[in-house]
C-alpha cells in the first residue's frame, strides 16, 4: 500500500523526511508517538518546527518517574505543541489483571501489553502513519531499523534510525534542549520506573532496561521483517 511512498523518500532523515508526510502526504492522518525520554528532545523539537498541531500520543502506563512526567510538561510548553494526548491504560483491565501494581515482577510482557500495547492500538486507531523516535544505534533489535515500512497497515517512520549519537547530542547542543532531568544520574535509556536501571553505556544506552531479563522491547514495536519482536506479546493474548 506505501510502497511508492517508501520509494520515493527512504533516502530522507530528520525534518526533511518528516516535512512532506506531515504537511502533505499524511496531513490529518499522522500522529508521533513519544516517550519522553532520554532522547525525545530531538524529535519532538522537529515536528514541532513542522507543525505544533501534530497529534502527539504519549502513554502514562501509571508506573513512569515523576521526571519523565515533569518532563513531558516542560517540553510541551517550550515546543507549544497544542495536541499532546495522555493516553493511559483502562482502569477495568488494571483492576481485573495487576489490581496490587505488582505484575510487572511475575510477568512484565503481559504489563506492557496491557499498559502500553493495548492503548497505544486503540489510540492509533483512524490514523494511516506514526512517527517513533528508535535508532540503529541502540543496537539489539534496533539495529536495522528503517526510516520507512509498513506494519499492521501503517506506515511506520523512523526518522532517526540513521542518526548516530553524536549526531543526536549535536542536535540537543544546536538547539539548547532540556535533557531528561535522569540522565545526570545515570539513566540513559528511560521508561517505567520499575523495569529501569541507572546504567548502559554509550554503545549500549538501553541496557538498563527490563535489566536482569531477556526482555529487550516492550512490544509496541515491531521487526523490520513485520513479526512480533521478541517478548512482544499478541493482543490477543
Amino acid at each position: 500500500m506505501y510502497e511508492a511512498v517508501i520509494a520515493e523518500l527512504n533516502h530522507l532523515d530528520g525534518p526533511e523526511l518528516l516535512a512532506p508526510l506531515v504537511t502533505e502526504l499524511f496531513c490529518g492522518n499522522i500522529a508521533l508517538v513519544s516517550s519522553f525520554g532520554a532522547e525525545s528532545a530531538v524529535l519532538l523539537h522537529m515536528a514541532a518546527s513542522i507543525d505544533r498541531s501534530l497529534p502527539v500520543i504519549t502513554l502514562d502506563t501509571g508506573k513512569l518517574f515523576s521526571e519523565t512526567i515533569a518532563y513531558r510538561a516542560q517540553l510541551t510548553a517550550l515546543l507549544g505543541l497544542t495536541d499532546l494526548r495522555v493516553v493511559t491504560p483502562q482502569a477495568n483491565v488494571l483492576r481485573m489483571l495487576d489490581g496490587a501494581g505488582s505484575l510487572h515482577r511475575r510477568d512484565p510482557d503481559r504489563c506492557c501489553q496491557i499498559r502500553k500495547v493495548l492503548p497505544l492500538e486503540t489510540t492509533l486507531t483512524g490514523f494511516k502513519t506514526w512517527i517513533s523516535g528508535r535508532k540503529r544505534y541502540h543496537g539489539g533489535l534496533r539495529a536495522d531499523v528503517p526510516t520507512l515500512e509498513e506494519t499492521d497497515g501503517r506506515l511506520k517512520i523512523d526518522p532517526l534510525a540513521r542518526f548516530t549519537r553524536q549526531q543526536i547530542e549535536a542536535y540537543l547542543d544546536r538547539y539548547n534542549l532540556p535533557r531528561h532531568p535522569l540522565l545526570e544520574k545515570g539513566y540513559l535509556s528511560i521508561g517505567c520506573a520499575p523495569c529501569t536501571a541507572a546504567c548502559g553505556s554509550a554503545d549500549n544506552p538501553r541496557a538498563g532496561r527490563w535489566s536482569g531479563l531477556s526482555k529487550m522491547e516492550c512490544g509496541i514495536h515491531r521487526s523490520p521483517a513485520g513479526a512480533p519482536s521478541r517478548n512482544s506479546v499478541s493482543s490477543a493474548s
